[in-house]
């Protein structure tokens, strides 16, 4: 194998690293998003709380570059596909729609959560 392929393939490896990590921490977000209503209607509302916050840091890290992930940007570094989903493994409809879809979801469900708060007091 040249040198040029071993390259590649270097470079493959991590850009497949770098989309396992980067899916791993999207669907751990978009599970807490999801999980906000459930949690809520059982009254768990430190947990609530939580998930909240660790929402909230992701949207700070996003904010703080610039509304894209850093994987995504170290992503870019190995590969020319600037697709939606070059960098993670999701379809690419939710790639490009992934900010609007859960941030939406997101302020429904802590809705649902606060509802849920004041209904029990």
């Amino acid at each position: 194998m040249n040198a040029e392929k071993r390259a590649n393939a270097g470079h493959c490896r991590v850009l497949i690293a770098i989309k396992t990590a980067h899916t791993v921490v999207w669907a751990f977000i978009a599970g807490s998003i999801v999980s906000l209503p459930v949690v809520g209607w059982y009254g768990h509302f430190r947990w609530a709380a939580a998930l909240s916050v660790l929402v909230v840091i992701e949207c700070g890290v996003l904010a703080v570059n610039g509304g894209r992930c850093p994987l995504t940007d170290l992503a870019a570094k190995y590969t020319e596909d600037r697709r939606p989903d070059f960098d993670i493994y999701l379809p690419e409809w939710l790639a490009k729609h992934n900010k609007t879809v859960f941030g939406a979801l997101f302020v429904v469900n802590e809705l649902a959560v606060l509802w849920e708060r004041f209904q029990t007091r």
